[in-house]
């Protein structure tokens, strides 16, 4: 599990979040709601240890995040931003092998091991047949699941590698593996939309990867995750179960807007539908 409790963080002298309570369970997916500075992006860099809290912890598997060895820790949770921005023009192959890092020792270079677990995991994406193409000539759907593949990379180890005396050993076989998801779908079309939801979805299932995702859009939300966190103003304003959370009421309170929201009769998912400024 990758609990946030009583979590507190400012820019500067700028409270952003505050006394936030959040669980994700192990194998779960969670989305995290809320308008401009709410501070989801923010609780998304909490939770990946790219920033500290000010007050309150965030463990994993009652770990503390903090104390954790950063490569050990970057074994575990992997972050998919919502634009990735490269000074060099990688190939798409060199992009998911950058998701071996924390696996290899210092001055290490990838052997034949890593580069079969980046093609599976291009495999894994749908992406496999982009191998050699160059990151930048990729559409905004074909490299959100190319850092989709280099985020899997992170999570797999090499059978029998040593882990070297400056990282150490996993405490679990099975340990909870988190990705971390920023806007996924902010600048892809209907079809990439779905295309994205359908595969994180498929590596939540099959690959057991516990996922975090930020979002603006609540009917993406609705459709995908089972838990959903609203924050509003850096505070958690509701969370639990999506079929719960995403009520008029809830969606007056964070977004100061009346919604009508019933169940989609072939989906069978919530569908949010907003009908005017509150």
């Amino acid at each position: 599990m990758l609990h946030a409790e009583h979590v507190s963080f400012s820019y500067d002298a700028r409270p952003v979040l505050h006394d936030i309570d959040v669980s994700v369970p192990t194998g779960g997916l969670v989305g995290v709601l809320g308008p401009n500075g709410s501070g989801k992006t923010t609780l998304l860099k909490l939770l990946a240890g790219l920033l500290p809290p000010a007050t309150g912890h965030i463990t994993l598997d009652d770990l503390d995040i903090t104390a954790m060895d950063r490569r050990m820790l970057a074994r575990r949770i992997a972050v998919v931003p919502q634009e990735t921005e490269l000074a060099f023009d990688y190939s798409v192959l060199e992009i998911v092998l950058m998701g071996r890092y924390p696996h290899l020792q210092t001055f290490e270079l990838e052997g034949p091991a890593d580069l079969e677990i980046a093609r599976r995991t291009l495999a894994a994406t749908g992406t496999a047949h982009l191998e050699q193409r160059t990151f930048r000539t990729l559409s905004g759907g074909e490299k959100q699941r190319v850092v989709m593949a280099s985020a899997l990379a992170q999570f797999e180890r090499v059978p029998g590698a040593s882990d070297g005396q400056d990282i150490a050993p996993d405490e679990d076989a099975n340990p909870t593996r988190v990705l971390l998801l920023d806007e996924p779908t902010s600048s892809l079309d209907l079809s990439f939309q779905l295309a994205t939801a359908t595969l994180i979805a498929e590596l939540n299932r099959t690959y057991r990867t516990t996922a975090v995702v930020c979002t603006h859009d609540l009917n993406f939300a609705a459709g995908l995750c089972r838990d959903l966190v609203l924050l509003r103003d850096g505070r958690v304003v509701a969370s639990g179960p999506t079929d719960e959370v995403l009520t008029p009421d809830t969606i007056g309170a964070v977004y100061d807007v009346e919604a009508d929201v019933h169940r989609h009769e072939t989906t069978q998912h919530l569908t949010v539908v907003p009908l005017a400024r509150l």
